[in-house]
């Protein structure tokens, strides 16, 4: 990979680390539905009105626009707000490499080789160990809601795969229309007006910082370089830079929200990056890995 090509990938996985913990910032003001919305609304508008749509049957746009807008980023931010740490949340949600990898096998006819099975078996340790040191139901929760959003993330997937898009930047603008209302309808199922009332209060400049910095760096910057690389590189090249996401997300968690992980996390973090390294060696080519945030 050339130099500037690798930096650019350093670039992003350290933009998509970064989000999560910025995430947190805005989760402090305002409801995690809402802000997930405010952020798919700004990432559609305007850009559709001057972007073409792409080149597909639009079931597969909005059918990828209600699985990772509501199923991975709403439900992640709200297993954020539920108590699960930005950091974790980043490494957590790297899971979706395993279900991704099952998804290719059940239907698309894809093997997995024994690394991937040994890697996946030293994942879900990892992931075991993080959910016996959580305390309180609440805790809990999130992080069972984490690994919910990482299976919606491995369906968003399978969407792409059959839709063959090619226009990805396109798509991801168009799609990003369809979040929104249900994200702002399941804010009032679960907390009535209250959070829309309050909304413009809660806006402060932290708030609104994190919100540009998920539209324009994470969504838009972050996924027009990474798929440039994935036209540029094979997929194998690229995707084992992904386990920089967590890396960058745990630190940046610790720098900017002050999270502080015990030494028994620490390992479980450790197990967990093991099995994605493991599960992510060259030799196999997941035809339907495409690396968000």
């Amino acid at each position: 990979m050339l130099k500037k090509h690798l930096a650019l990938a350093v670039l992003v996985t350290l933009v998509w680390g970064l989000n999560f913990p910025i995430t947190k910032l805005g989760l402090r003001t305002v409801d995690p539905f809402i802000l997930t919305g405010v952020r798919f609304a700004l990432a559609a508008l305007p850009l559709v009105f001057f972007i073409k749509r792409p080149a597909i049957k639009f079931s597969y746009v909005a059918a990828y626009g209600f699985i990772f807008g509501l199923g991975m980023w709403g439900v992640i931010n709200y297993g954020i707000e539920r108590g699960v740490s930005p950091g974790i949340a980043s490494l957590i949600i790297q899971l979706s490499v395993f279900f991704t990898m099952g998804w290719g096998c059940v239907l698309f006819n894809e093997r997995i080789r024994g690394p991937q099975i040994a890697g996946a078996v030293l994942a879900l340790a990892g992931l075991l160990g993080i959910i016996s040191t959580q305390t309180g139901d609440h805790a809990l929760l999130g992080v069972l809601l984490i690994v919910l959003s990482a299976l919606a993330w491995s369906i968003g997937n399978v969407i792409i795969k059959q839709s063959g898009v090619k226009e990805i930047f396109s798509f991801m603008v168009w799609a990003s229309l369809f979040p929104p209302i249900p994200l702002f309808l399941m804010a009032w199922w679960m907390h009535g007006g209250a959070p829309f009332e309050h909304l413009t209060a809660s806006l402060d400049l932290r708030a609104t910082g994190s919100i540009l910095f998920q539209v324009y760096l994470a969504t838009h910057f972050a996924y027009w370089g990474w798929n440039s690389l994935l036209r540029l590189y094979p997929v194998s090249t690229v995707a084992p830079l992904s386990l920089l996401i967590p890396v960058f997300g745990i630190a940046g968690s610790m720098l900017i929200t002050g999270e502080h992980l015990s030494t028994t996390n620490l390992i479980c973090i450790a197990v967990i990056i093991a099995g994605l390294a493991v599960g992510l060696v060259p030799g196999y080519r997941p035809s339907l890995g495409k690396n968000p945030k």
